[in-house]
């Protein structure tokens, strides 16, 4: 088995990251958080000859979750995450599309299978802790390789930021809470990707996000 390596495709009018995590020497890997423009996601893989096992998702706002059946369907596979408590979004994605008036093909999304606290998700022989993060969406998760000392923390922390909590199911103190309690504990050495722009340390965040000053 070769190294765990991550691409980003940025999708939809929001600039949302859209991750292929993939093994390099076996092209085996999950797309994580397909929120639109499907077809360029399903070319970028055939481009780079990467078959997927699974779609994983990190909470179910549209930016996130939007594509989701549409790449099921494509590619066959099954959609795993976020955590239940994020049914009620994943149930309303259409409807949210059409609160912000966004133009492109959004399907409501139903996974084949939920996450808790403790799973853990794996492609090849790269294995992923999960964590319930809620705050930003209500079954937000985040996916840790303890190996590669990296993590994909969905939109729960940003570089120079944090997730926004004034959309539905949002919650301020939940979302310091899930940082202090899930994220800080990983390691100040963790490297992260997340749900827009690019992604950091963790230490560095802890330091430097004047969101996170005395946490």
């Amino acid at each position: 088995m070769g190294q765990l390596q991550a691409g980003i495709i940025p999708v939809t009018p929001f600039q949302q990251n859209c991750t292929i995590l993939f093994d390099s020497e076996t092209k085996e890997g999950v797309v994580v958080d397909p929120g639109g423009d499907v077809d360029a996601i399903v070319a970028t893989l055939e481009q780079n000859g990467i078959r997927i096992k699974e779609i994983w998702l990190t909470h179910g706002h549209i930016d996130h979750a939007g594509g989701a059946e549409e790449l099921k369907e494509k590619l066959g596979v099954k959609i795993i995450g976020p955590h239940k408590d994020d049914v009620p979004l994943l149930d309303r994605l259409e409807e949210q599309g059409k609160r912000f008036g966004v133009e492109m093909a959004v399907r409501n999304c139903r996974p084949d299978r939920f996450l808790d606290e403790g799973d853990k998700v794996s492609f090849g022989t790269h294995s992923f802790e999960v964590f319930h993060t809620p705050g930003h969406a209500p079954g937000h998760v985040i996916y840790f390789n303890r190996d590669q000392n990296f993590a994909h923390v969905g939109d729960v922390l940003f570089n120079g930021s944090i997730g926004r909590t004034d959309l539905p199911g949002g919650n301020h103190q939940q979302l310091l809470q899930s940082i202090k309690e899930k994220l800080f504990p990983l390691g100040d050495e963790v490297g992260f990707i997340c749900g827009h722009g690019p992604g950091g340390r963790i230490g560095e965040e802890r330091r430097t996000n004047p969101f996170l000053q005395g946490l």
